[in-house]
C-alpha cells in the first residue's frame, strides 16, 4: 500500500474546490432537467432554463455556477490503518488545499469568509478556514466529501427542540413555506433527526451529500417511517406553490434527505438545511496511489435550451423615469441595457453612514436616479470584463432601503422577496424591484460589457461597481404599485 502525501491531500482538496465550482453533481442536473420538462408556471419554467443553461455554460467554461462559490465544508474519515506521511495537522493540510483551490488564477472563485465574526469582519482572502468535521474508521484510507454551500441557503437553516410527542412534518412544513425564495429553489432539502442540538445540524447538513433519488423511492415505495416522511414532505412541500427562484409553479425542492440518530427519551431535536441551485459536493478516497481523478460529465446530460425571446421586453435603462416604471407590470420579463451601480451589505452600510453624516460619495459618485444591483462578483480572468454576478438575497438590505429611496435610487436588482414594509416603500417612492435568477451567475455576466470599482475598492467584491449592461434578464418582482410576484406567483400554484 502506498502512502498518502501531504501534496496528495492538498492537491486532491484544491481539485475538489475547482471542479465542483463549474460542475453540478450529475444527479441534481438530472433532476432540474426532470423539474424543467415538467414544470407549468411559464415564469418558473424559464428560471429553471436560464439555471440549465449557466449550468452547462459553466461546466464547459470553467467558471463557477454561482458568484457565491460558498464557504467550504469537508468531511473527512480517517482510516485507522491509513499510511499517512504526514508531518503538519491534517487540518492545516485541508485548508491549504481550501486555498489554493480558491486562489487557482485560471478560475479565481470568491473569497466569501471573514474572521472576526462579531467584531471587524475582515476577509481572510483565500476562503479559509473550512469547516471541517473528522472522524475515524478502521479502513486504510482517507475518506473525504468536499462542499460549498453559499450564504443564501446556510441563512435559511432551522433548529429547534420538539417535544417528543410533536411532528416533525408539521414543524418542517412551518418552516418551509417561511422559507421564501432566499435559498434559491428548486434545491434540496436536508433534514437531521436526533442526537443533540448539534448532532441534529450535522446531521441535516450531511444528509445532503446524498445522492437525488426521490423519484426511485417514489417508484418502489417507502420501507420504513424515515422514507414515509422523505415523500410526504416531498409532494407536500411541492404543494405550497413556491416554485423556482419563488415565482411560483411545481418544483420547490427537488428531494428531501433525512439522516436520524437515536436521542435523549425527553427530546427531539431536528435540523433543516436547504441546498440550494447552485448544489455543489464531491466524494473521493485517498488510498496511497496519488491524489484523486475527478472524471469530467458527459455535456450530453445537458439538454439545448433556449429562452422564450419573444415574449420578453428590451428596456434602454436611459430611458427609464419614475414617471414611466408604471408601465412594468409584476411578472413581466425584462432585458435591459444601460449602466447600474452594484452595492451589498457593506457598502449600504457605508452610504448609510455617509448619508447621515451629510457627507458626499467618494469619487463623486451620485445614486440619484440609479438601478442598485445586489451582488458581490467574481474576480475576472482573461478577457472577462467580471467574473460570474449573479444577485444575492435582497431582504438583508430592506433595513437600508428607506435610505436609499430618500437618496433619490430609481429601482433595485436582487434576487428572493422583499418584507412587506420594503414592499410599501417601493409603492410610496414609485420605485420598482427586479429580480435576476439566482444560480444563473455566468449566464448573467455575459451580458455584462464592462466593469469598474466607483468605490469602497477595499472591502472587495462588497464595492460599489458600475456596470455597463447589455440584455440582462431580469423579471419584474415589485412593481410600483406594490405588487409582489412572490405573493402571487405560489398563491397561483398553491394546492395545499
Amino acid at each position: 500500500m502506498g502512502k498518502i502525501t501531504e501534496q496528495d491531500i492538498i492537491d486532491s482538496i484544491a481539485d475538489a474546490c475547482q471542479y465542483i465550482s463549474f460542475y453540478h453533481p450529475e444527479d441534481f442536473v438530472k433532476g432540474m432537467v426532470e423539474a424543467y420538462e415538467s414544470e407549468k408556471s411559464e415564469a418558473a419554467k424559464n428560471a429553471i432554463g436560464q439555471i440549465l443553461i449557466n449550468s452547462k455554460m459553466c461546466a464547459m467554461g470553467h467558471r463557477p455556477l454561482c458568484q457565491d462559490t460558498g464557504s467550504v465544508n469537508i468531511f473527512v474519515k480517517v482510516g485507522l490503518n491509513a499510511n499517512l506521511d504526514i508531518k503538519k495537522e491534517l487540518v492545516d493540510l485541508l485548508n491549504e488545499g481550501v486555498a489554493k483551490g480558491y486562489t487557482d488564477p485560471d478560475n479565481t472563485l470568491r473569497y466569501s469568509v471573514v474572521a472576526d465574526p462579531a467584531g471587524k469582519r475582515i476577509n481572510t482572502k483565500n476562503n479559509t478556514p473550512a469547516v471541517i468535521h473528522v472522524t475515524v474508521d478502521n479502513s486504510d484510507e482517507l475518506d473525504i466529501t468536499v462542499a460549498a454551500k453559499g450564504g443564501g441557503s446556510e441563512n435559511k437553516s432551522k433548529f429547534a427542540v420538539l417535544n417528543p410527542s410533536d411532528s416533525i412534518y408539521d414543524w418542517v412544513m412551518a418552516n418551509a413555506r417561511e422559507m421564501g425564495a432566499g435559498w434559491c429553489p428548486p434545491g434540496i432539502l436536508g433534514i437531521g433527526i436526533g442526537g443533540n442540538p448539534e448532532k441534529a445540524m450535522l446531521l441535516a447538513k450531511e444528509s445532503l451529500m446524498g445522492h437525488v433519488d426521490i423519484h426511485e423511492l417514489k417508484l418502489r415505495g417507502p420501507q420504513n417511517a424515515i422514507e414515509e416522511l422523505r415523500l410526504k414532505l416531498y409532494e407536500d412541500i411541492n404543494k405550497i406553490g413556491i416554485g423556482a427562484q419563488g415565482l411560483g409553479g411545481l418544483t420547490t425542492v427537488l428531494d428531501v434527505k433525512i439522516l436520524d440518530y437515536p436521542c435523549h427519551a425527553a427530546s427531539l431535536p431536528v435540523a433543516m438545511i436547504p441546498n440550494c441551485a447552485a448544489t455543489r459536493h464531491i466524494h473521493f478516497k485517498l488510498k496511497g496511489n496519488g491524489p484523486a481523478v475527478f472524471k469530467k460529465p458527459s455535456l450530453d446530460i445537458w439538454p439545448n435550451i433556449e429562452l422564450p425571446m419573444d415574449t420578453i421586453k428590451r428596456v434602454k435603462i436611459e430611458d427609464l423615469t419614475k414617471e414611466n416604471l408604471s408601465q412594468f407590470k409584476s411578472g413581466d420579463t425584462l432585458l435591459i441595457s444601460g449602466k447600474i451601480l452594484t452595492a451589498r451589505d457593506a457598502a449600504h452600510k457605508k452610504i448609510v453612514e455617509y448619508k447621515n453624516a451629510g457627507k458626499p460619495l467618494p469619487n463623486g459618485v451620485d445614486l440619484k436616479d440609479r438601478f442598485i444591483y445586489y451582488v458581490g462578483p467574481v474576480d475576472p480572468v482573461r478577457d472577462e470584463a467580471v467574473g460570474p454576478a449573479g444577485p444575492t438575497t435582497s431582504t438583508r438590505m430592506d433595513k437600508f432601503t428607506k435610505d436609499m429611496m430618500e437618496i433619490g435610487i430609481m429601482g433595485m436588482i436582487g434576487k428572493a422577496e422583499r418584507k412587506q414594509p420594503t414592499i410599501d416603500l417601493i409603492k410610496e417612492y414609485k420605485s420598482i424591484y427586479l429580480i435576476a435568477t439566482g444560480g444563473a451567475a455566468y449566464l448573467i455576466s455575459q451580458s455584462i460589457k464592462s466593469a469598474k470599482v466607483l468605490a469602497f475598492e477595499e472591502i472587495g467584491m462588497e464595492a460599489i461597481y458600475e456596470f455597463e449592461v447589455e440584455d440582462m434578464p431580469v423579471t419584474v418582482a415589485v412593481d410600483t404599485q406594490g405588487n409582489s410576484i412572490h405573493t402571487t406567483g405560489p398563491a397561483k400554484w398553491r394546492t395545499i
